[in-house]
């Protein structure tokens, strides 16, 4: 009896230590765009490909990238712009998987404002929140500020993080109009805080804003890691596209199900509508189309100096190379 304490002991212990670790970061793991993530470590996909995975929650997207690149994490669940943006910095980053085929950001002004603001060119002058400047939220708003006749400099930035705290920042007034993602959206459109002048979360609003598919969260790190480390990447794609799969089909009511009571904010119903409004965002395979990180070079384009002028050769800026290696696909 002894002998086989002893011996499970020793298998346990040897688990354990086969645990690969892997300390990623997240621009704000309660954003509905990464939801996959949690998804993910809810089910126990991680462990179950041997990885034991640290997950730092910074907030936003910007913060994410520079843990990144500082070296306090090593893989980040945030959005393929960045590594285009990095690029141009003559910084080697690849996305290895895809999260979001639609950005699902949101601009919107507050209601309060709505029979000034009715268009993006009225925000002139406007305070404008988004998760981070240097964020994705704060790109998709240049972005449409360009598009609209405007200079990025035009509007004065705020960072409001996510969720709470930029559904908090409408209601408190600190910021006139908002470029967020989910659950804040919804919560504020079912509260009437705000009027939404471009939106993202679907296939038609994606295609009206930004001409169509828009790769927006997935994961990425520096290819030096990733040649370093290709087992552990692939255990991490394996993982998520497993993931991916697993939320295909199931209604906002079983996805909630795995979720952390502190995902709804005090209000569950409402965050079922937030998941309704947002499964459509979400790919269904994990892999990057050839053509559809085009449009993230565009937009980029249209305000970033650097990216503008830099021989950006998308090729090296994602890779399915671990998709297609997961069982199944």
């Amino acid at each position: 009896m002894k002998r086989g304490l002893v011996w499970l002991l020793v298998v346990l212990l040897a688990m354990g230590l086969a645990q690969k670790r892997v300390v990623l970061g997240v621009g704000g793991k309660t954003a509905v765009v990464y939801l996959p993530l949690t998804v993910v470590e809810r089910l126990g996909y991680f462990k179950e490909e041997g990885l034991d995975v640290v997950i730092q929650d910074l907030g936003a997207g910007a913060r994410a990238l520079q843990a990144l690149i500082g070296g306090s994490v090593e893989v980040v669940m945030g959005f393929y712009d960045h590594t285009i943006q990095m690029q141009a910095q003559g910084r080697d980053i690849v996305a290895f998987v895809q999260v979001g085929r639609y950005p699902a950001i949101v601009l919107g002004v507050r209601a309060d404002l709505a029979d000034q603001v009715k268009t993006v060119a009225d925000l002139k002058g406007r305070r404008v929140g988004v998760t981070a400047p240097g964020s994705s939220t704060h790109f998709f708003l240049n972005y449409l500020l360009v598009k609209n006749g405007l200079k990025p400099t035009d509007v004065s930035v705020i960072g409001v993080s996510v969720g709470a705290q930029a559904v908090a920042a409408v209601q408190n007034k600190q910021v006139d109009a908002l470029s967020n993602v989910e659950p804040a959206i919804t919560l504020l459109e079912e509260r009437g805080l705000i009027k939404v002048l471009a939106d993202t979360r679907s296939t038609k609003g994606t295609r009206e804003v930004l001409g169509g598919e828009y790769p927006a969260a997935v994961l990425y790190t520096t290819r030096a890691w990733l040649e370093r480390n290709p087992d552990t990447a692939q255990r991490l794609v394996n993982a998520m596209v497993r993931g991916l799969r697993w939320m295909q089909g199931k209604t906002p009511e079983e996805i909630a199900a795995v979720l952390p009571e502190e995902y709804f904010l005090g209000d569950r119903a409402l965050y079922l509508k937030v998941l309704k409004n947002s499964l459509e965002a979400f790919s269904p395979t994990g892999r990057f189309s050839d053509t559809a990180p085009l449009r993230p070079l565009a937009v980029l384009s249209a305000f970033d100096p650097n990216v503008a002028r830099a021989p950006i050769d998308l090729k090296r800026t994602y890779t399915n190379e671990f998709v297609n290696r997961v069982p199944g696909q």
